[in-house]
């Protein structure tokens, strides 16, 4: 059985997801604050978390940042009231694989659980290198070169950057990226797939006459070589 974890300060919220993930078929605990969150998360085998941003003793960023540096192939869904841009890069950077604003219906958290969990387990069975041009990339190691070189990638940079590899010369829509990437519906009133586009063009495209991720007016993204 599948094995949940919430991390929730609300008694009442932290309940009611535990009674709705019951009916779902999950095995489910809960932590009031993130000090407990941290110490289940490492005693028990968990196939997915989710944490509220705000909590006690240890935040959820701060929470995430750890869980994801030692169980880097934990699921994470983050939960929070603050639903900007700048909210969502946060959550990101920290290291979640997917991001709620409360209110949020339950049907659609099962959703995200379930994409959650069938894109980590499809990674396992991937095979863990990819390469294009100066590129390469091992899932498994979560090693990032380019020209040879190792590139240090946040856990949302590479998991995008390996999603453009898996799509290499292949136009990407900002509703694509955003489904398989971030588990979720593009949101046209936010630009973090742009934020993080920019971040890996930063680090991957230093030469300016040899740039890779490349903009496609009205349609997306696409990694290429040699594009004109």
């Amino acid at each position: 059985m599948i094995r949940i974890l919430v991390i929730e300060d609300d008694v009442r919220v932290a309940e009611l997801l535990q009674r709705s993930l019951l009916t779902q078929n999950y095995e489910v605990d809960i932590a009031y604050d993130g000090y407990m969150g941290r110490k289940l998360a490492f005693q028990k085998d968990y196939q997915l978390v989710i944490t509220d941003v705000i909590l006690p003793k240890i935040s959820g960023v701060d929470l995430c940042k750890e869980l994801k540096d030692q169980l880097p192939q934990l699921p994470v869904i983050m939960l929070t009231a603050l639903g900007t841009t700048d909210d969502k890069v946060e959550g990101f950077d920290a290291g979640a694989d997917d991001y709620l604003v409360k209110p949020f219906e339950l049907r659609e958290l099962y959703v995200r659980i379930r994409a959650l969990l069938k894109r980590f387990e499809n990674s396992k069975s991937n095979n863990s290198l990819l390469e294009y041009a100066d590129l390469k990339m091992d899932i498994k190691l979560k090693q990032f070169y380019k020209n040879g070189k190792e590139i240090h990638l946040t856990p949302k940079e590479f998991n995008l950057m390996q999603y453009l590899l898996l799509n290499k010369e292949r136009v990407l829509s900002r509703a694509e990226i955003s489904q398989n990437v971030w588990d979720t519906h593009f949101d046209t009133g936010t630009n973090f797939i742009d934020v993080y586009i920019n971040y890996l063009r930063k680090k991957v495209d230093t030469d300016p006459n040899n740039k890779l991720i490349h903009t496609k007016s009205g349609m997306g993204f696409i990694l290429i070589a040699n594009e004109n």
